[in-house]
């Protein structure tokens, strides 16, 4: 049995990513939990791994030439965890080149787009003072808009995403895609889309990603001690 791979995680989208792909490649591993409501993110410790201040990040105990390694930024680890397993990323390069740029959309476009969308619509009106603004809800719910619909038009000619096959884009997409009622979208209109959500949401390994430290996950909108750490000025 392979050693234990250590997960850095809470349970938000980016850290539903890696959970969702430990489980799809059925990898051993162990999880320490990173409370960014209480400011664990800015552990000395932690901040050895992920400079950066953000999870999730992976210790592999079995990296490469069989020296331990840590990882940052959850599209690096899934093309980590991909490439180690060989699965997930598809055959030859074609499929390769289908699936990173996927992964790319959604690292420099749906998780952004969402993100903000999430904090001007849910939490930012919640602080103190409310910070309730119509132009920033109005240009983040727009965007996402536009992106879930460039999905919606990729998936009506393919499967997956990166085309006929289930890859790690998928699973990038997803965590954030699935929260589209948060981020005050429709999917009316958006039938492959909505197709989509329902099928890769049934798979066994993602209900189980999904589901990691679902208990620890609290209300950022009341909690105000939270919304200093998340949202506060730091050098």
């Amino acid at each position: 049995m392979s050693a234990e791979i250590e997960l850095f995680y809470w349970p938000t989208p980016n850290g539903w990513k890696i959970s969702i792909a430990l489980e799809e490649m059925k990898l051993p591993y162990k999880v320490r939990y990173i409370n960014i409501g209480a400011g664990d993110q800015f552990a000395p410790d932690f901040l050895k791994i992920a400079p950066n201040n953000r999870m999730p990040a992976i210790i592999d105990p079995e990296g490469p030439e069989g020296r331990a390694v840590s990882i940052f930024e959850s599209g690096a680890i899934l093309q980590y965890l991909a490439r180690k397993t060989g699965k997930f990323y598809g055959v030859g390069e074609e499929a390769h080149i289908a699936v990173d740029q996927w992964l790319m959309w959604q690292m420099g476009g749906v998780g952004p787009m969402a993100g903000q969308a999430h904090h001007f619509l849910k939490y930012a009106p919640s602080l103190t003072p409310p910070q309730d603004l119509p132009y920033a809800k109005d240009r983040y719910r727009n965007e996402v808009a536009r992106l879930y619909g460039v999905l919606d038009r990729q998936l009506a000619d393919n499967a997956y995403v990166a085309g006929d096959f289930y890859s790690i884009a998928d699973m990038a997409i997803w965590p954030w895609a699935s929260l589209w009622e948060g981020q005050e979208q429709t999917l009316e209109y958006k039938p492959h889309l909505a197709r989509w959500l329902q099928e890769i949401g049934a798979r066994k390994a993602v209900q189980q990603g999904r589901a990691l430290g679902a208990d620890r996950r609290a209300d950022v909108s009341t909690d105000k001690n939270a919304q200093k750490i998340l949202f506060g000025k730091r050098g």
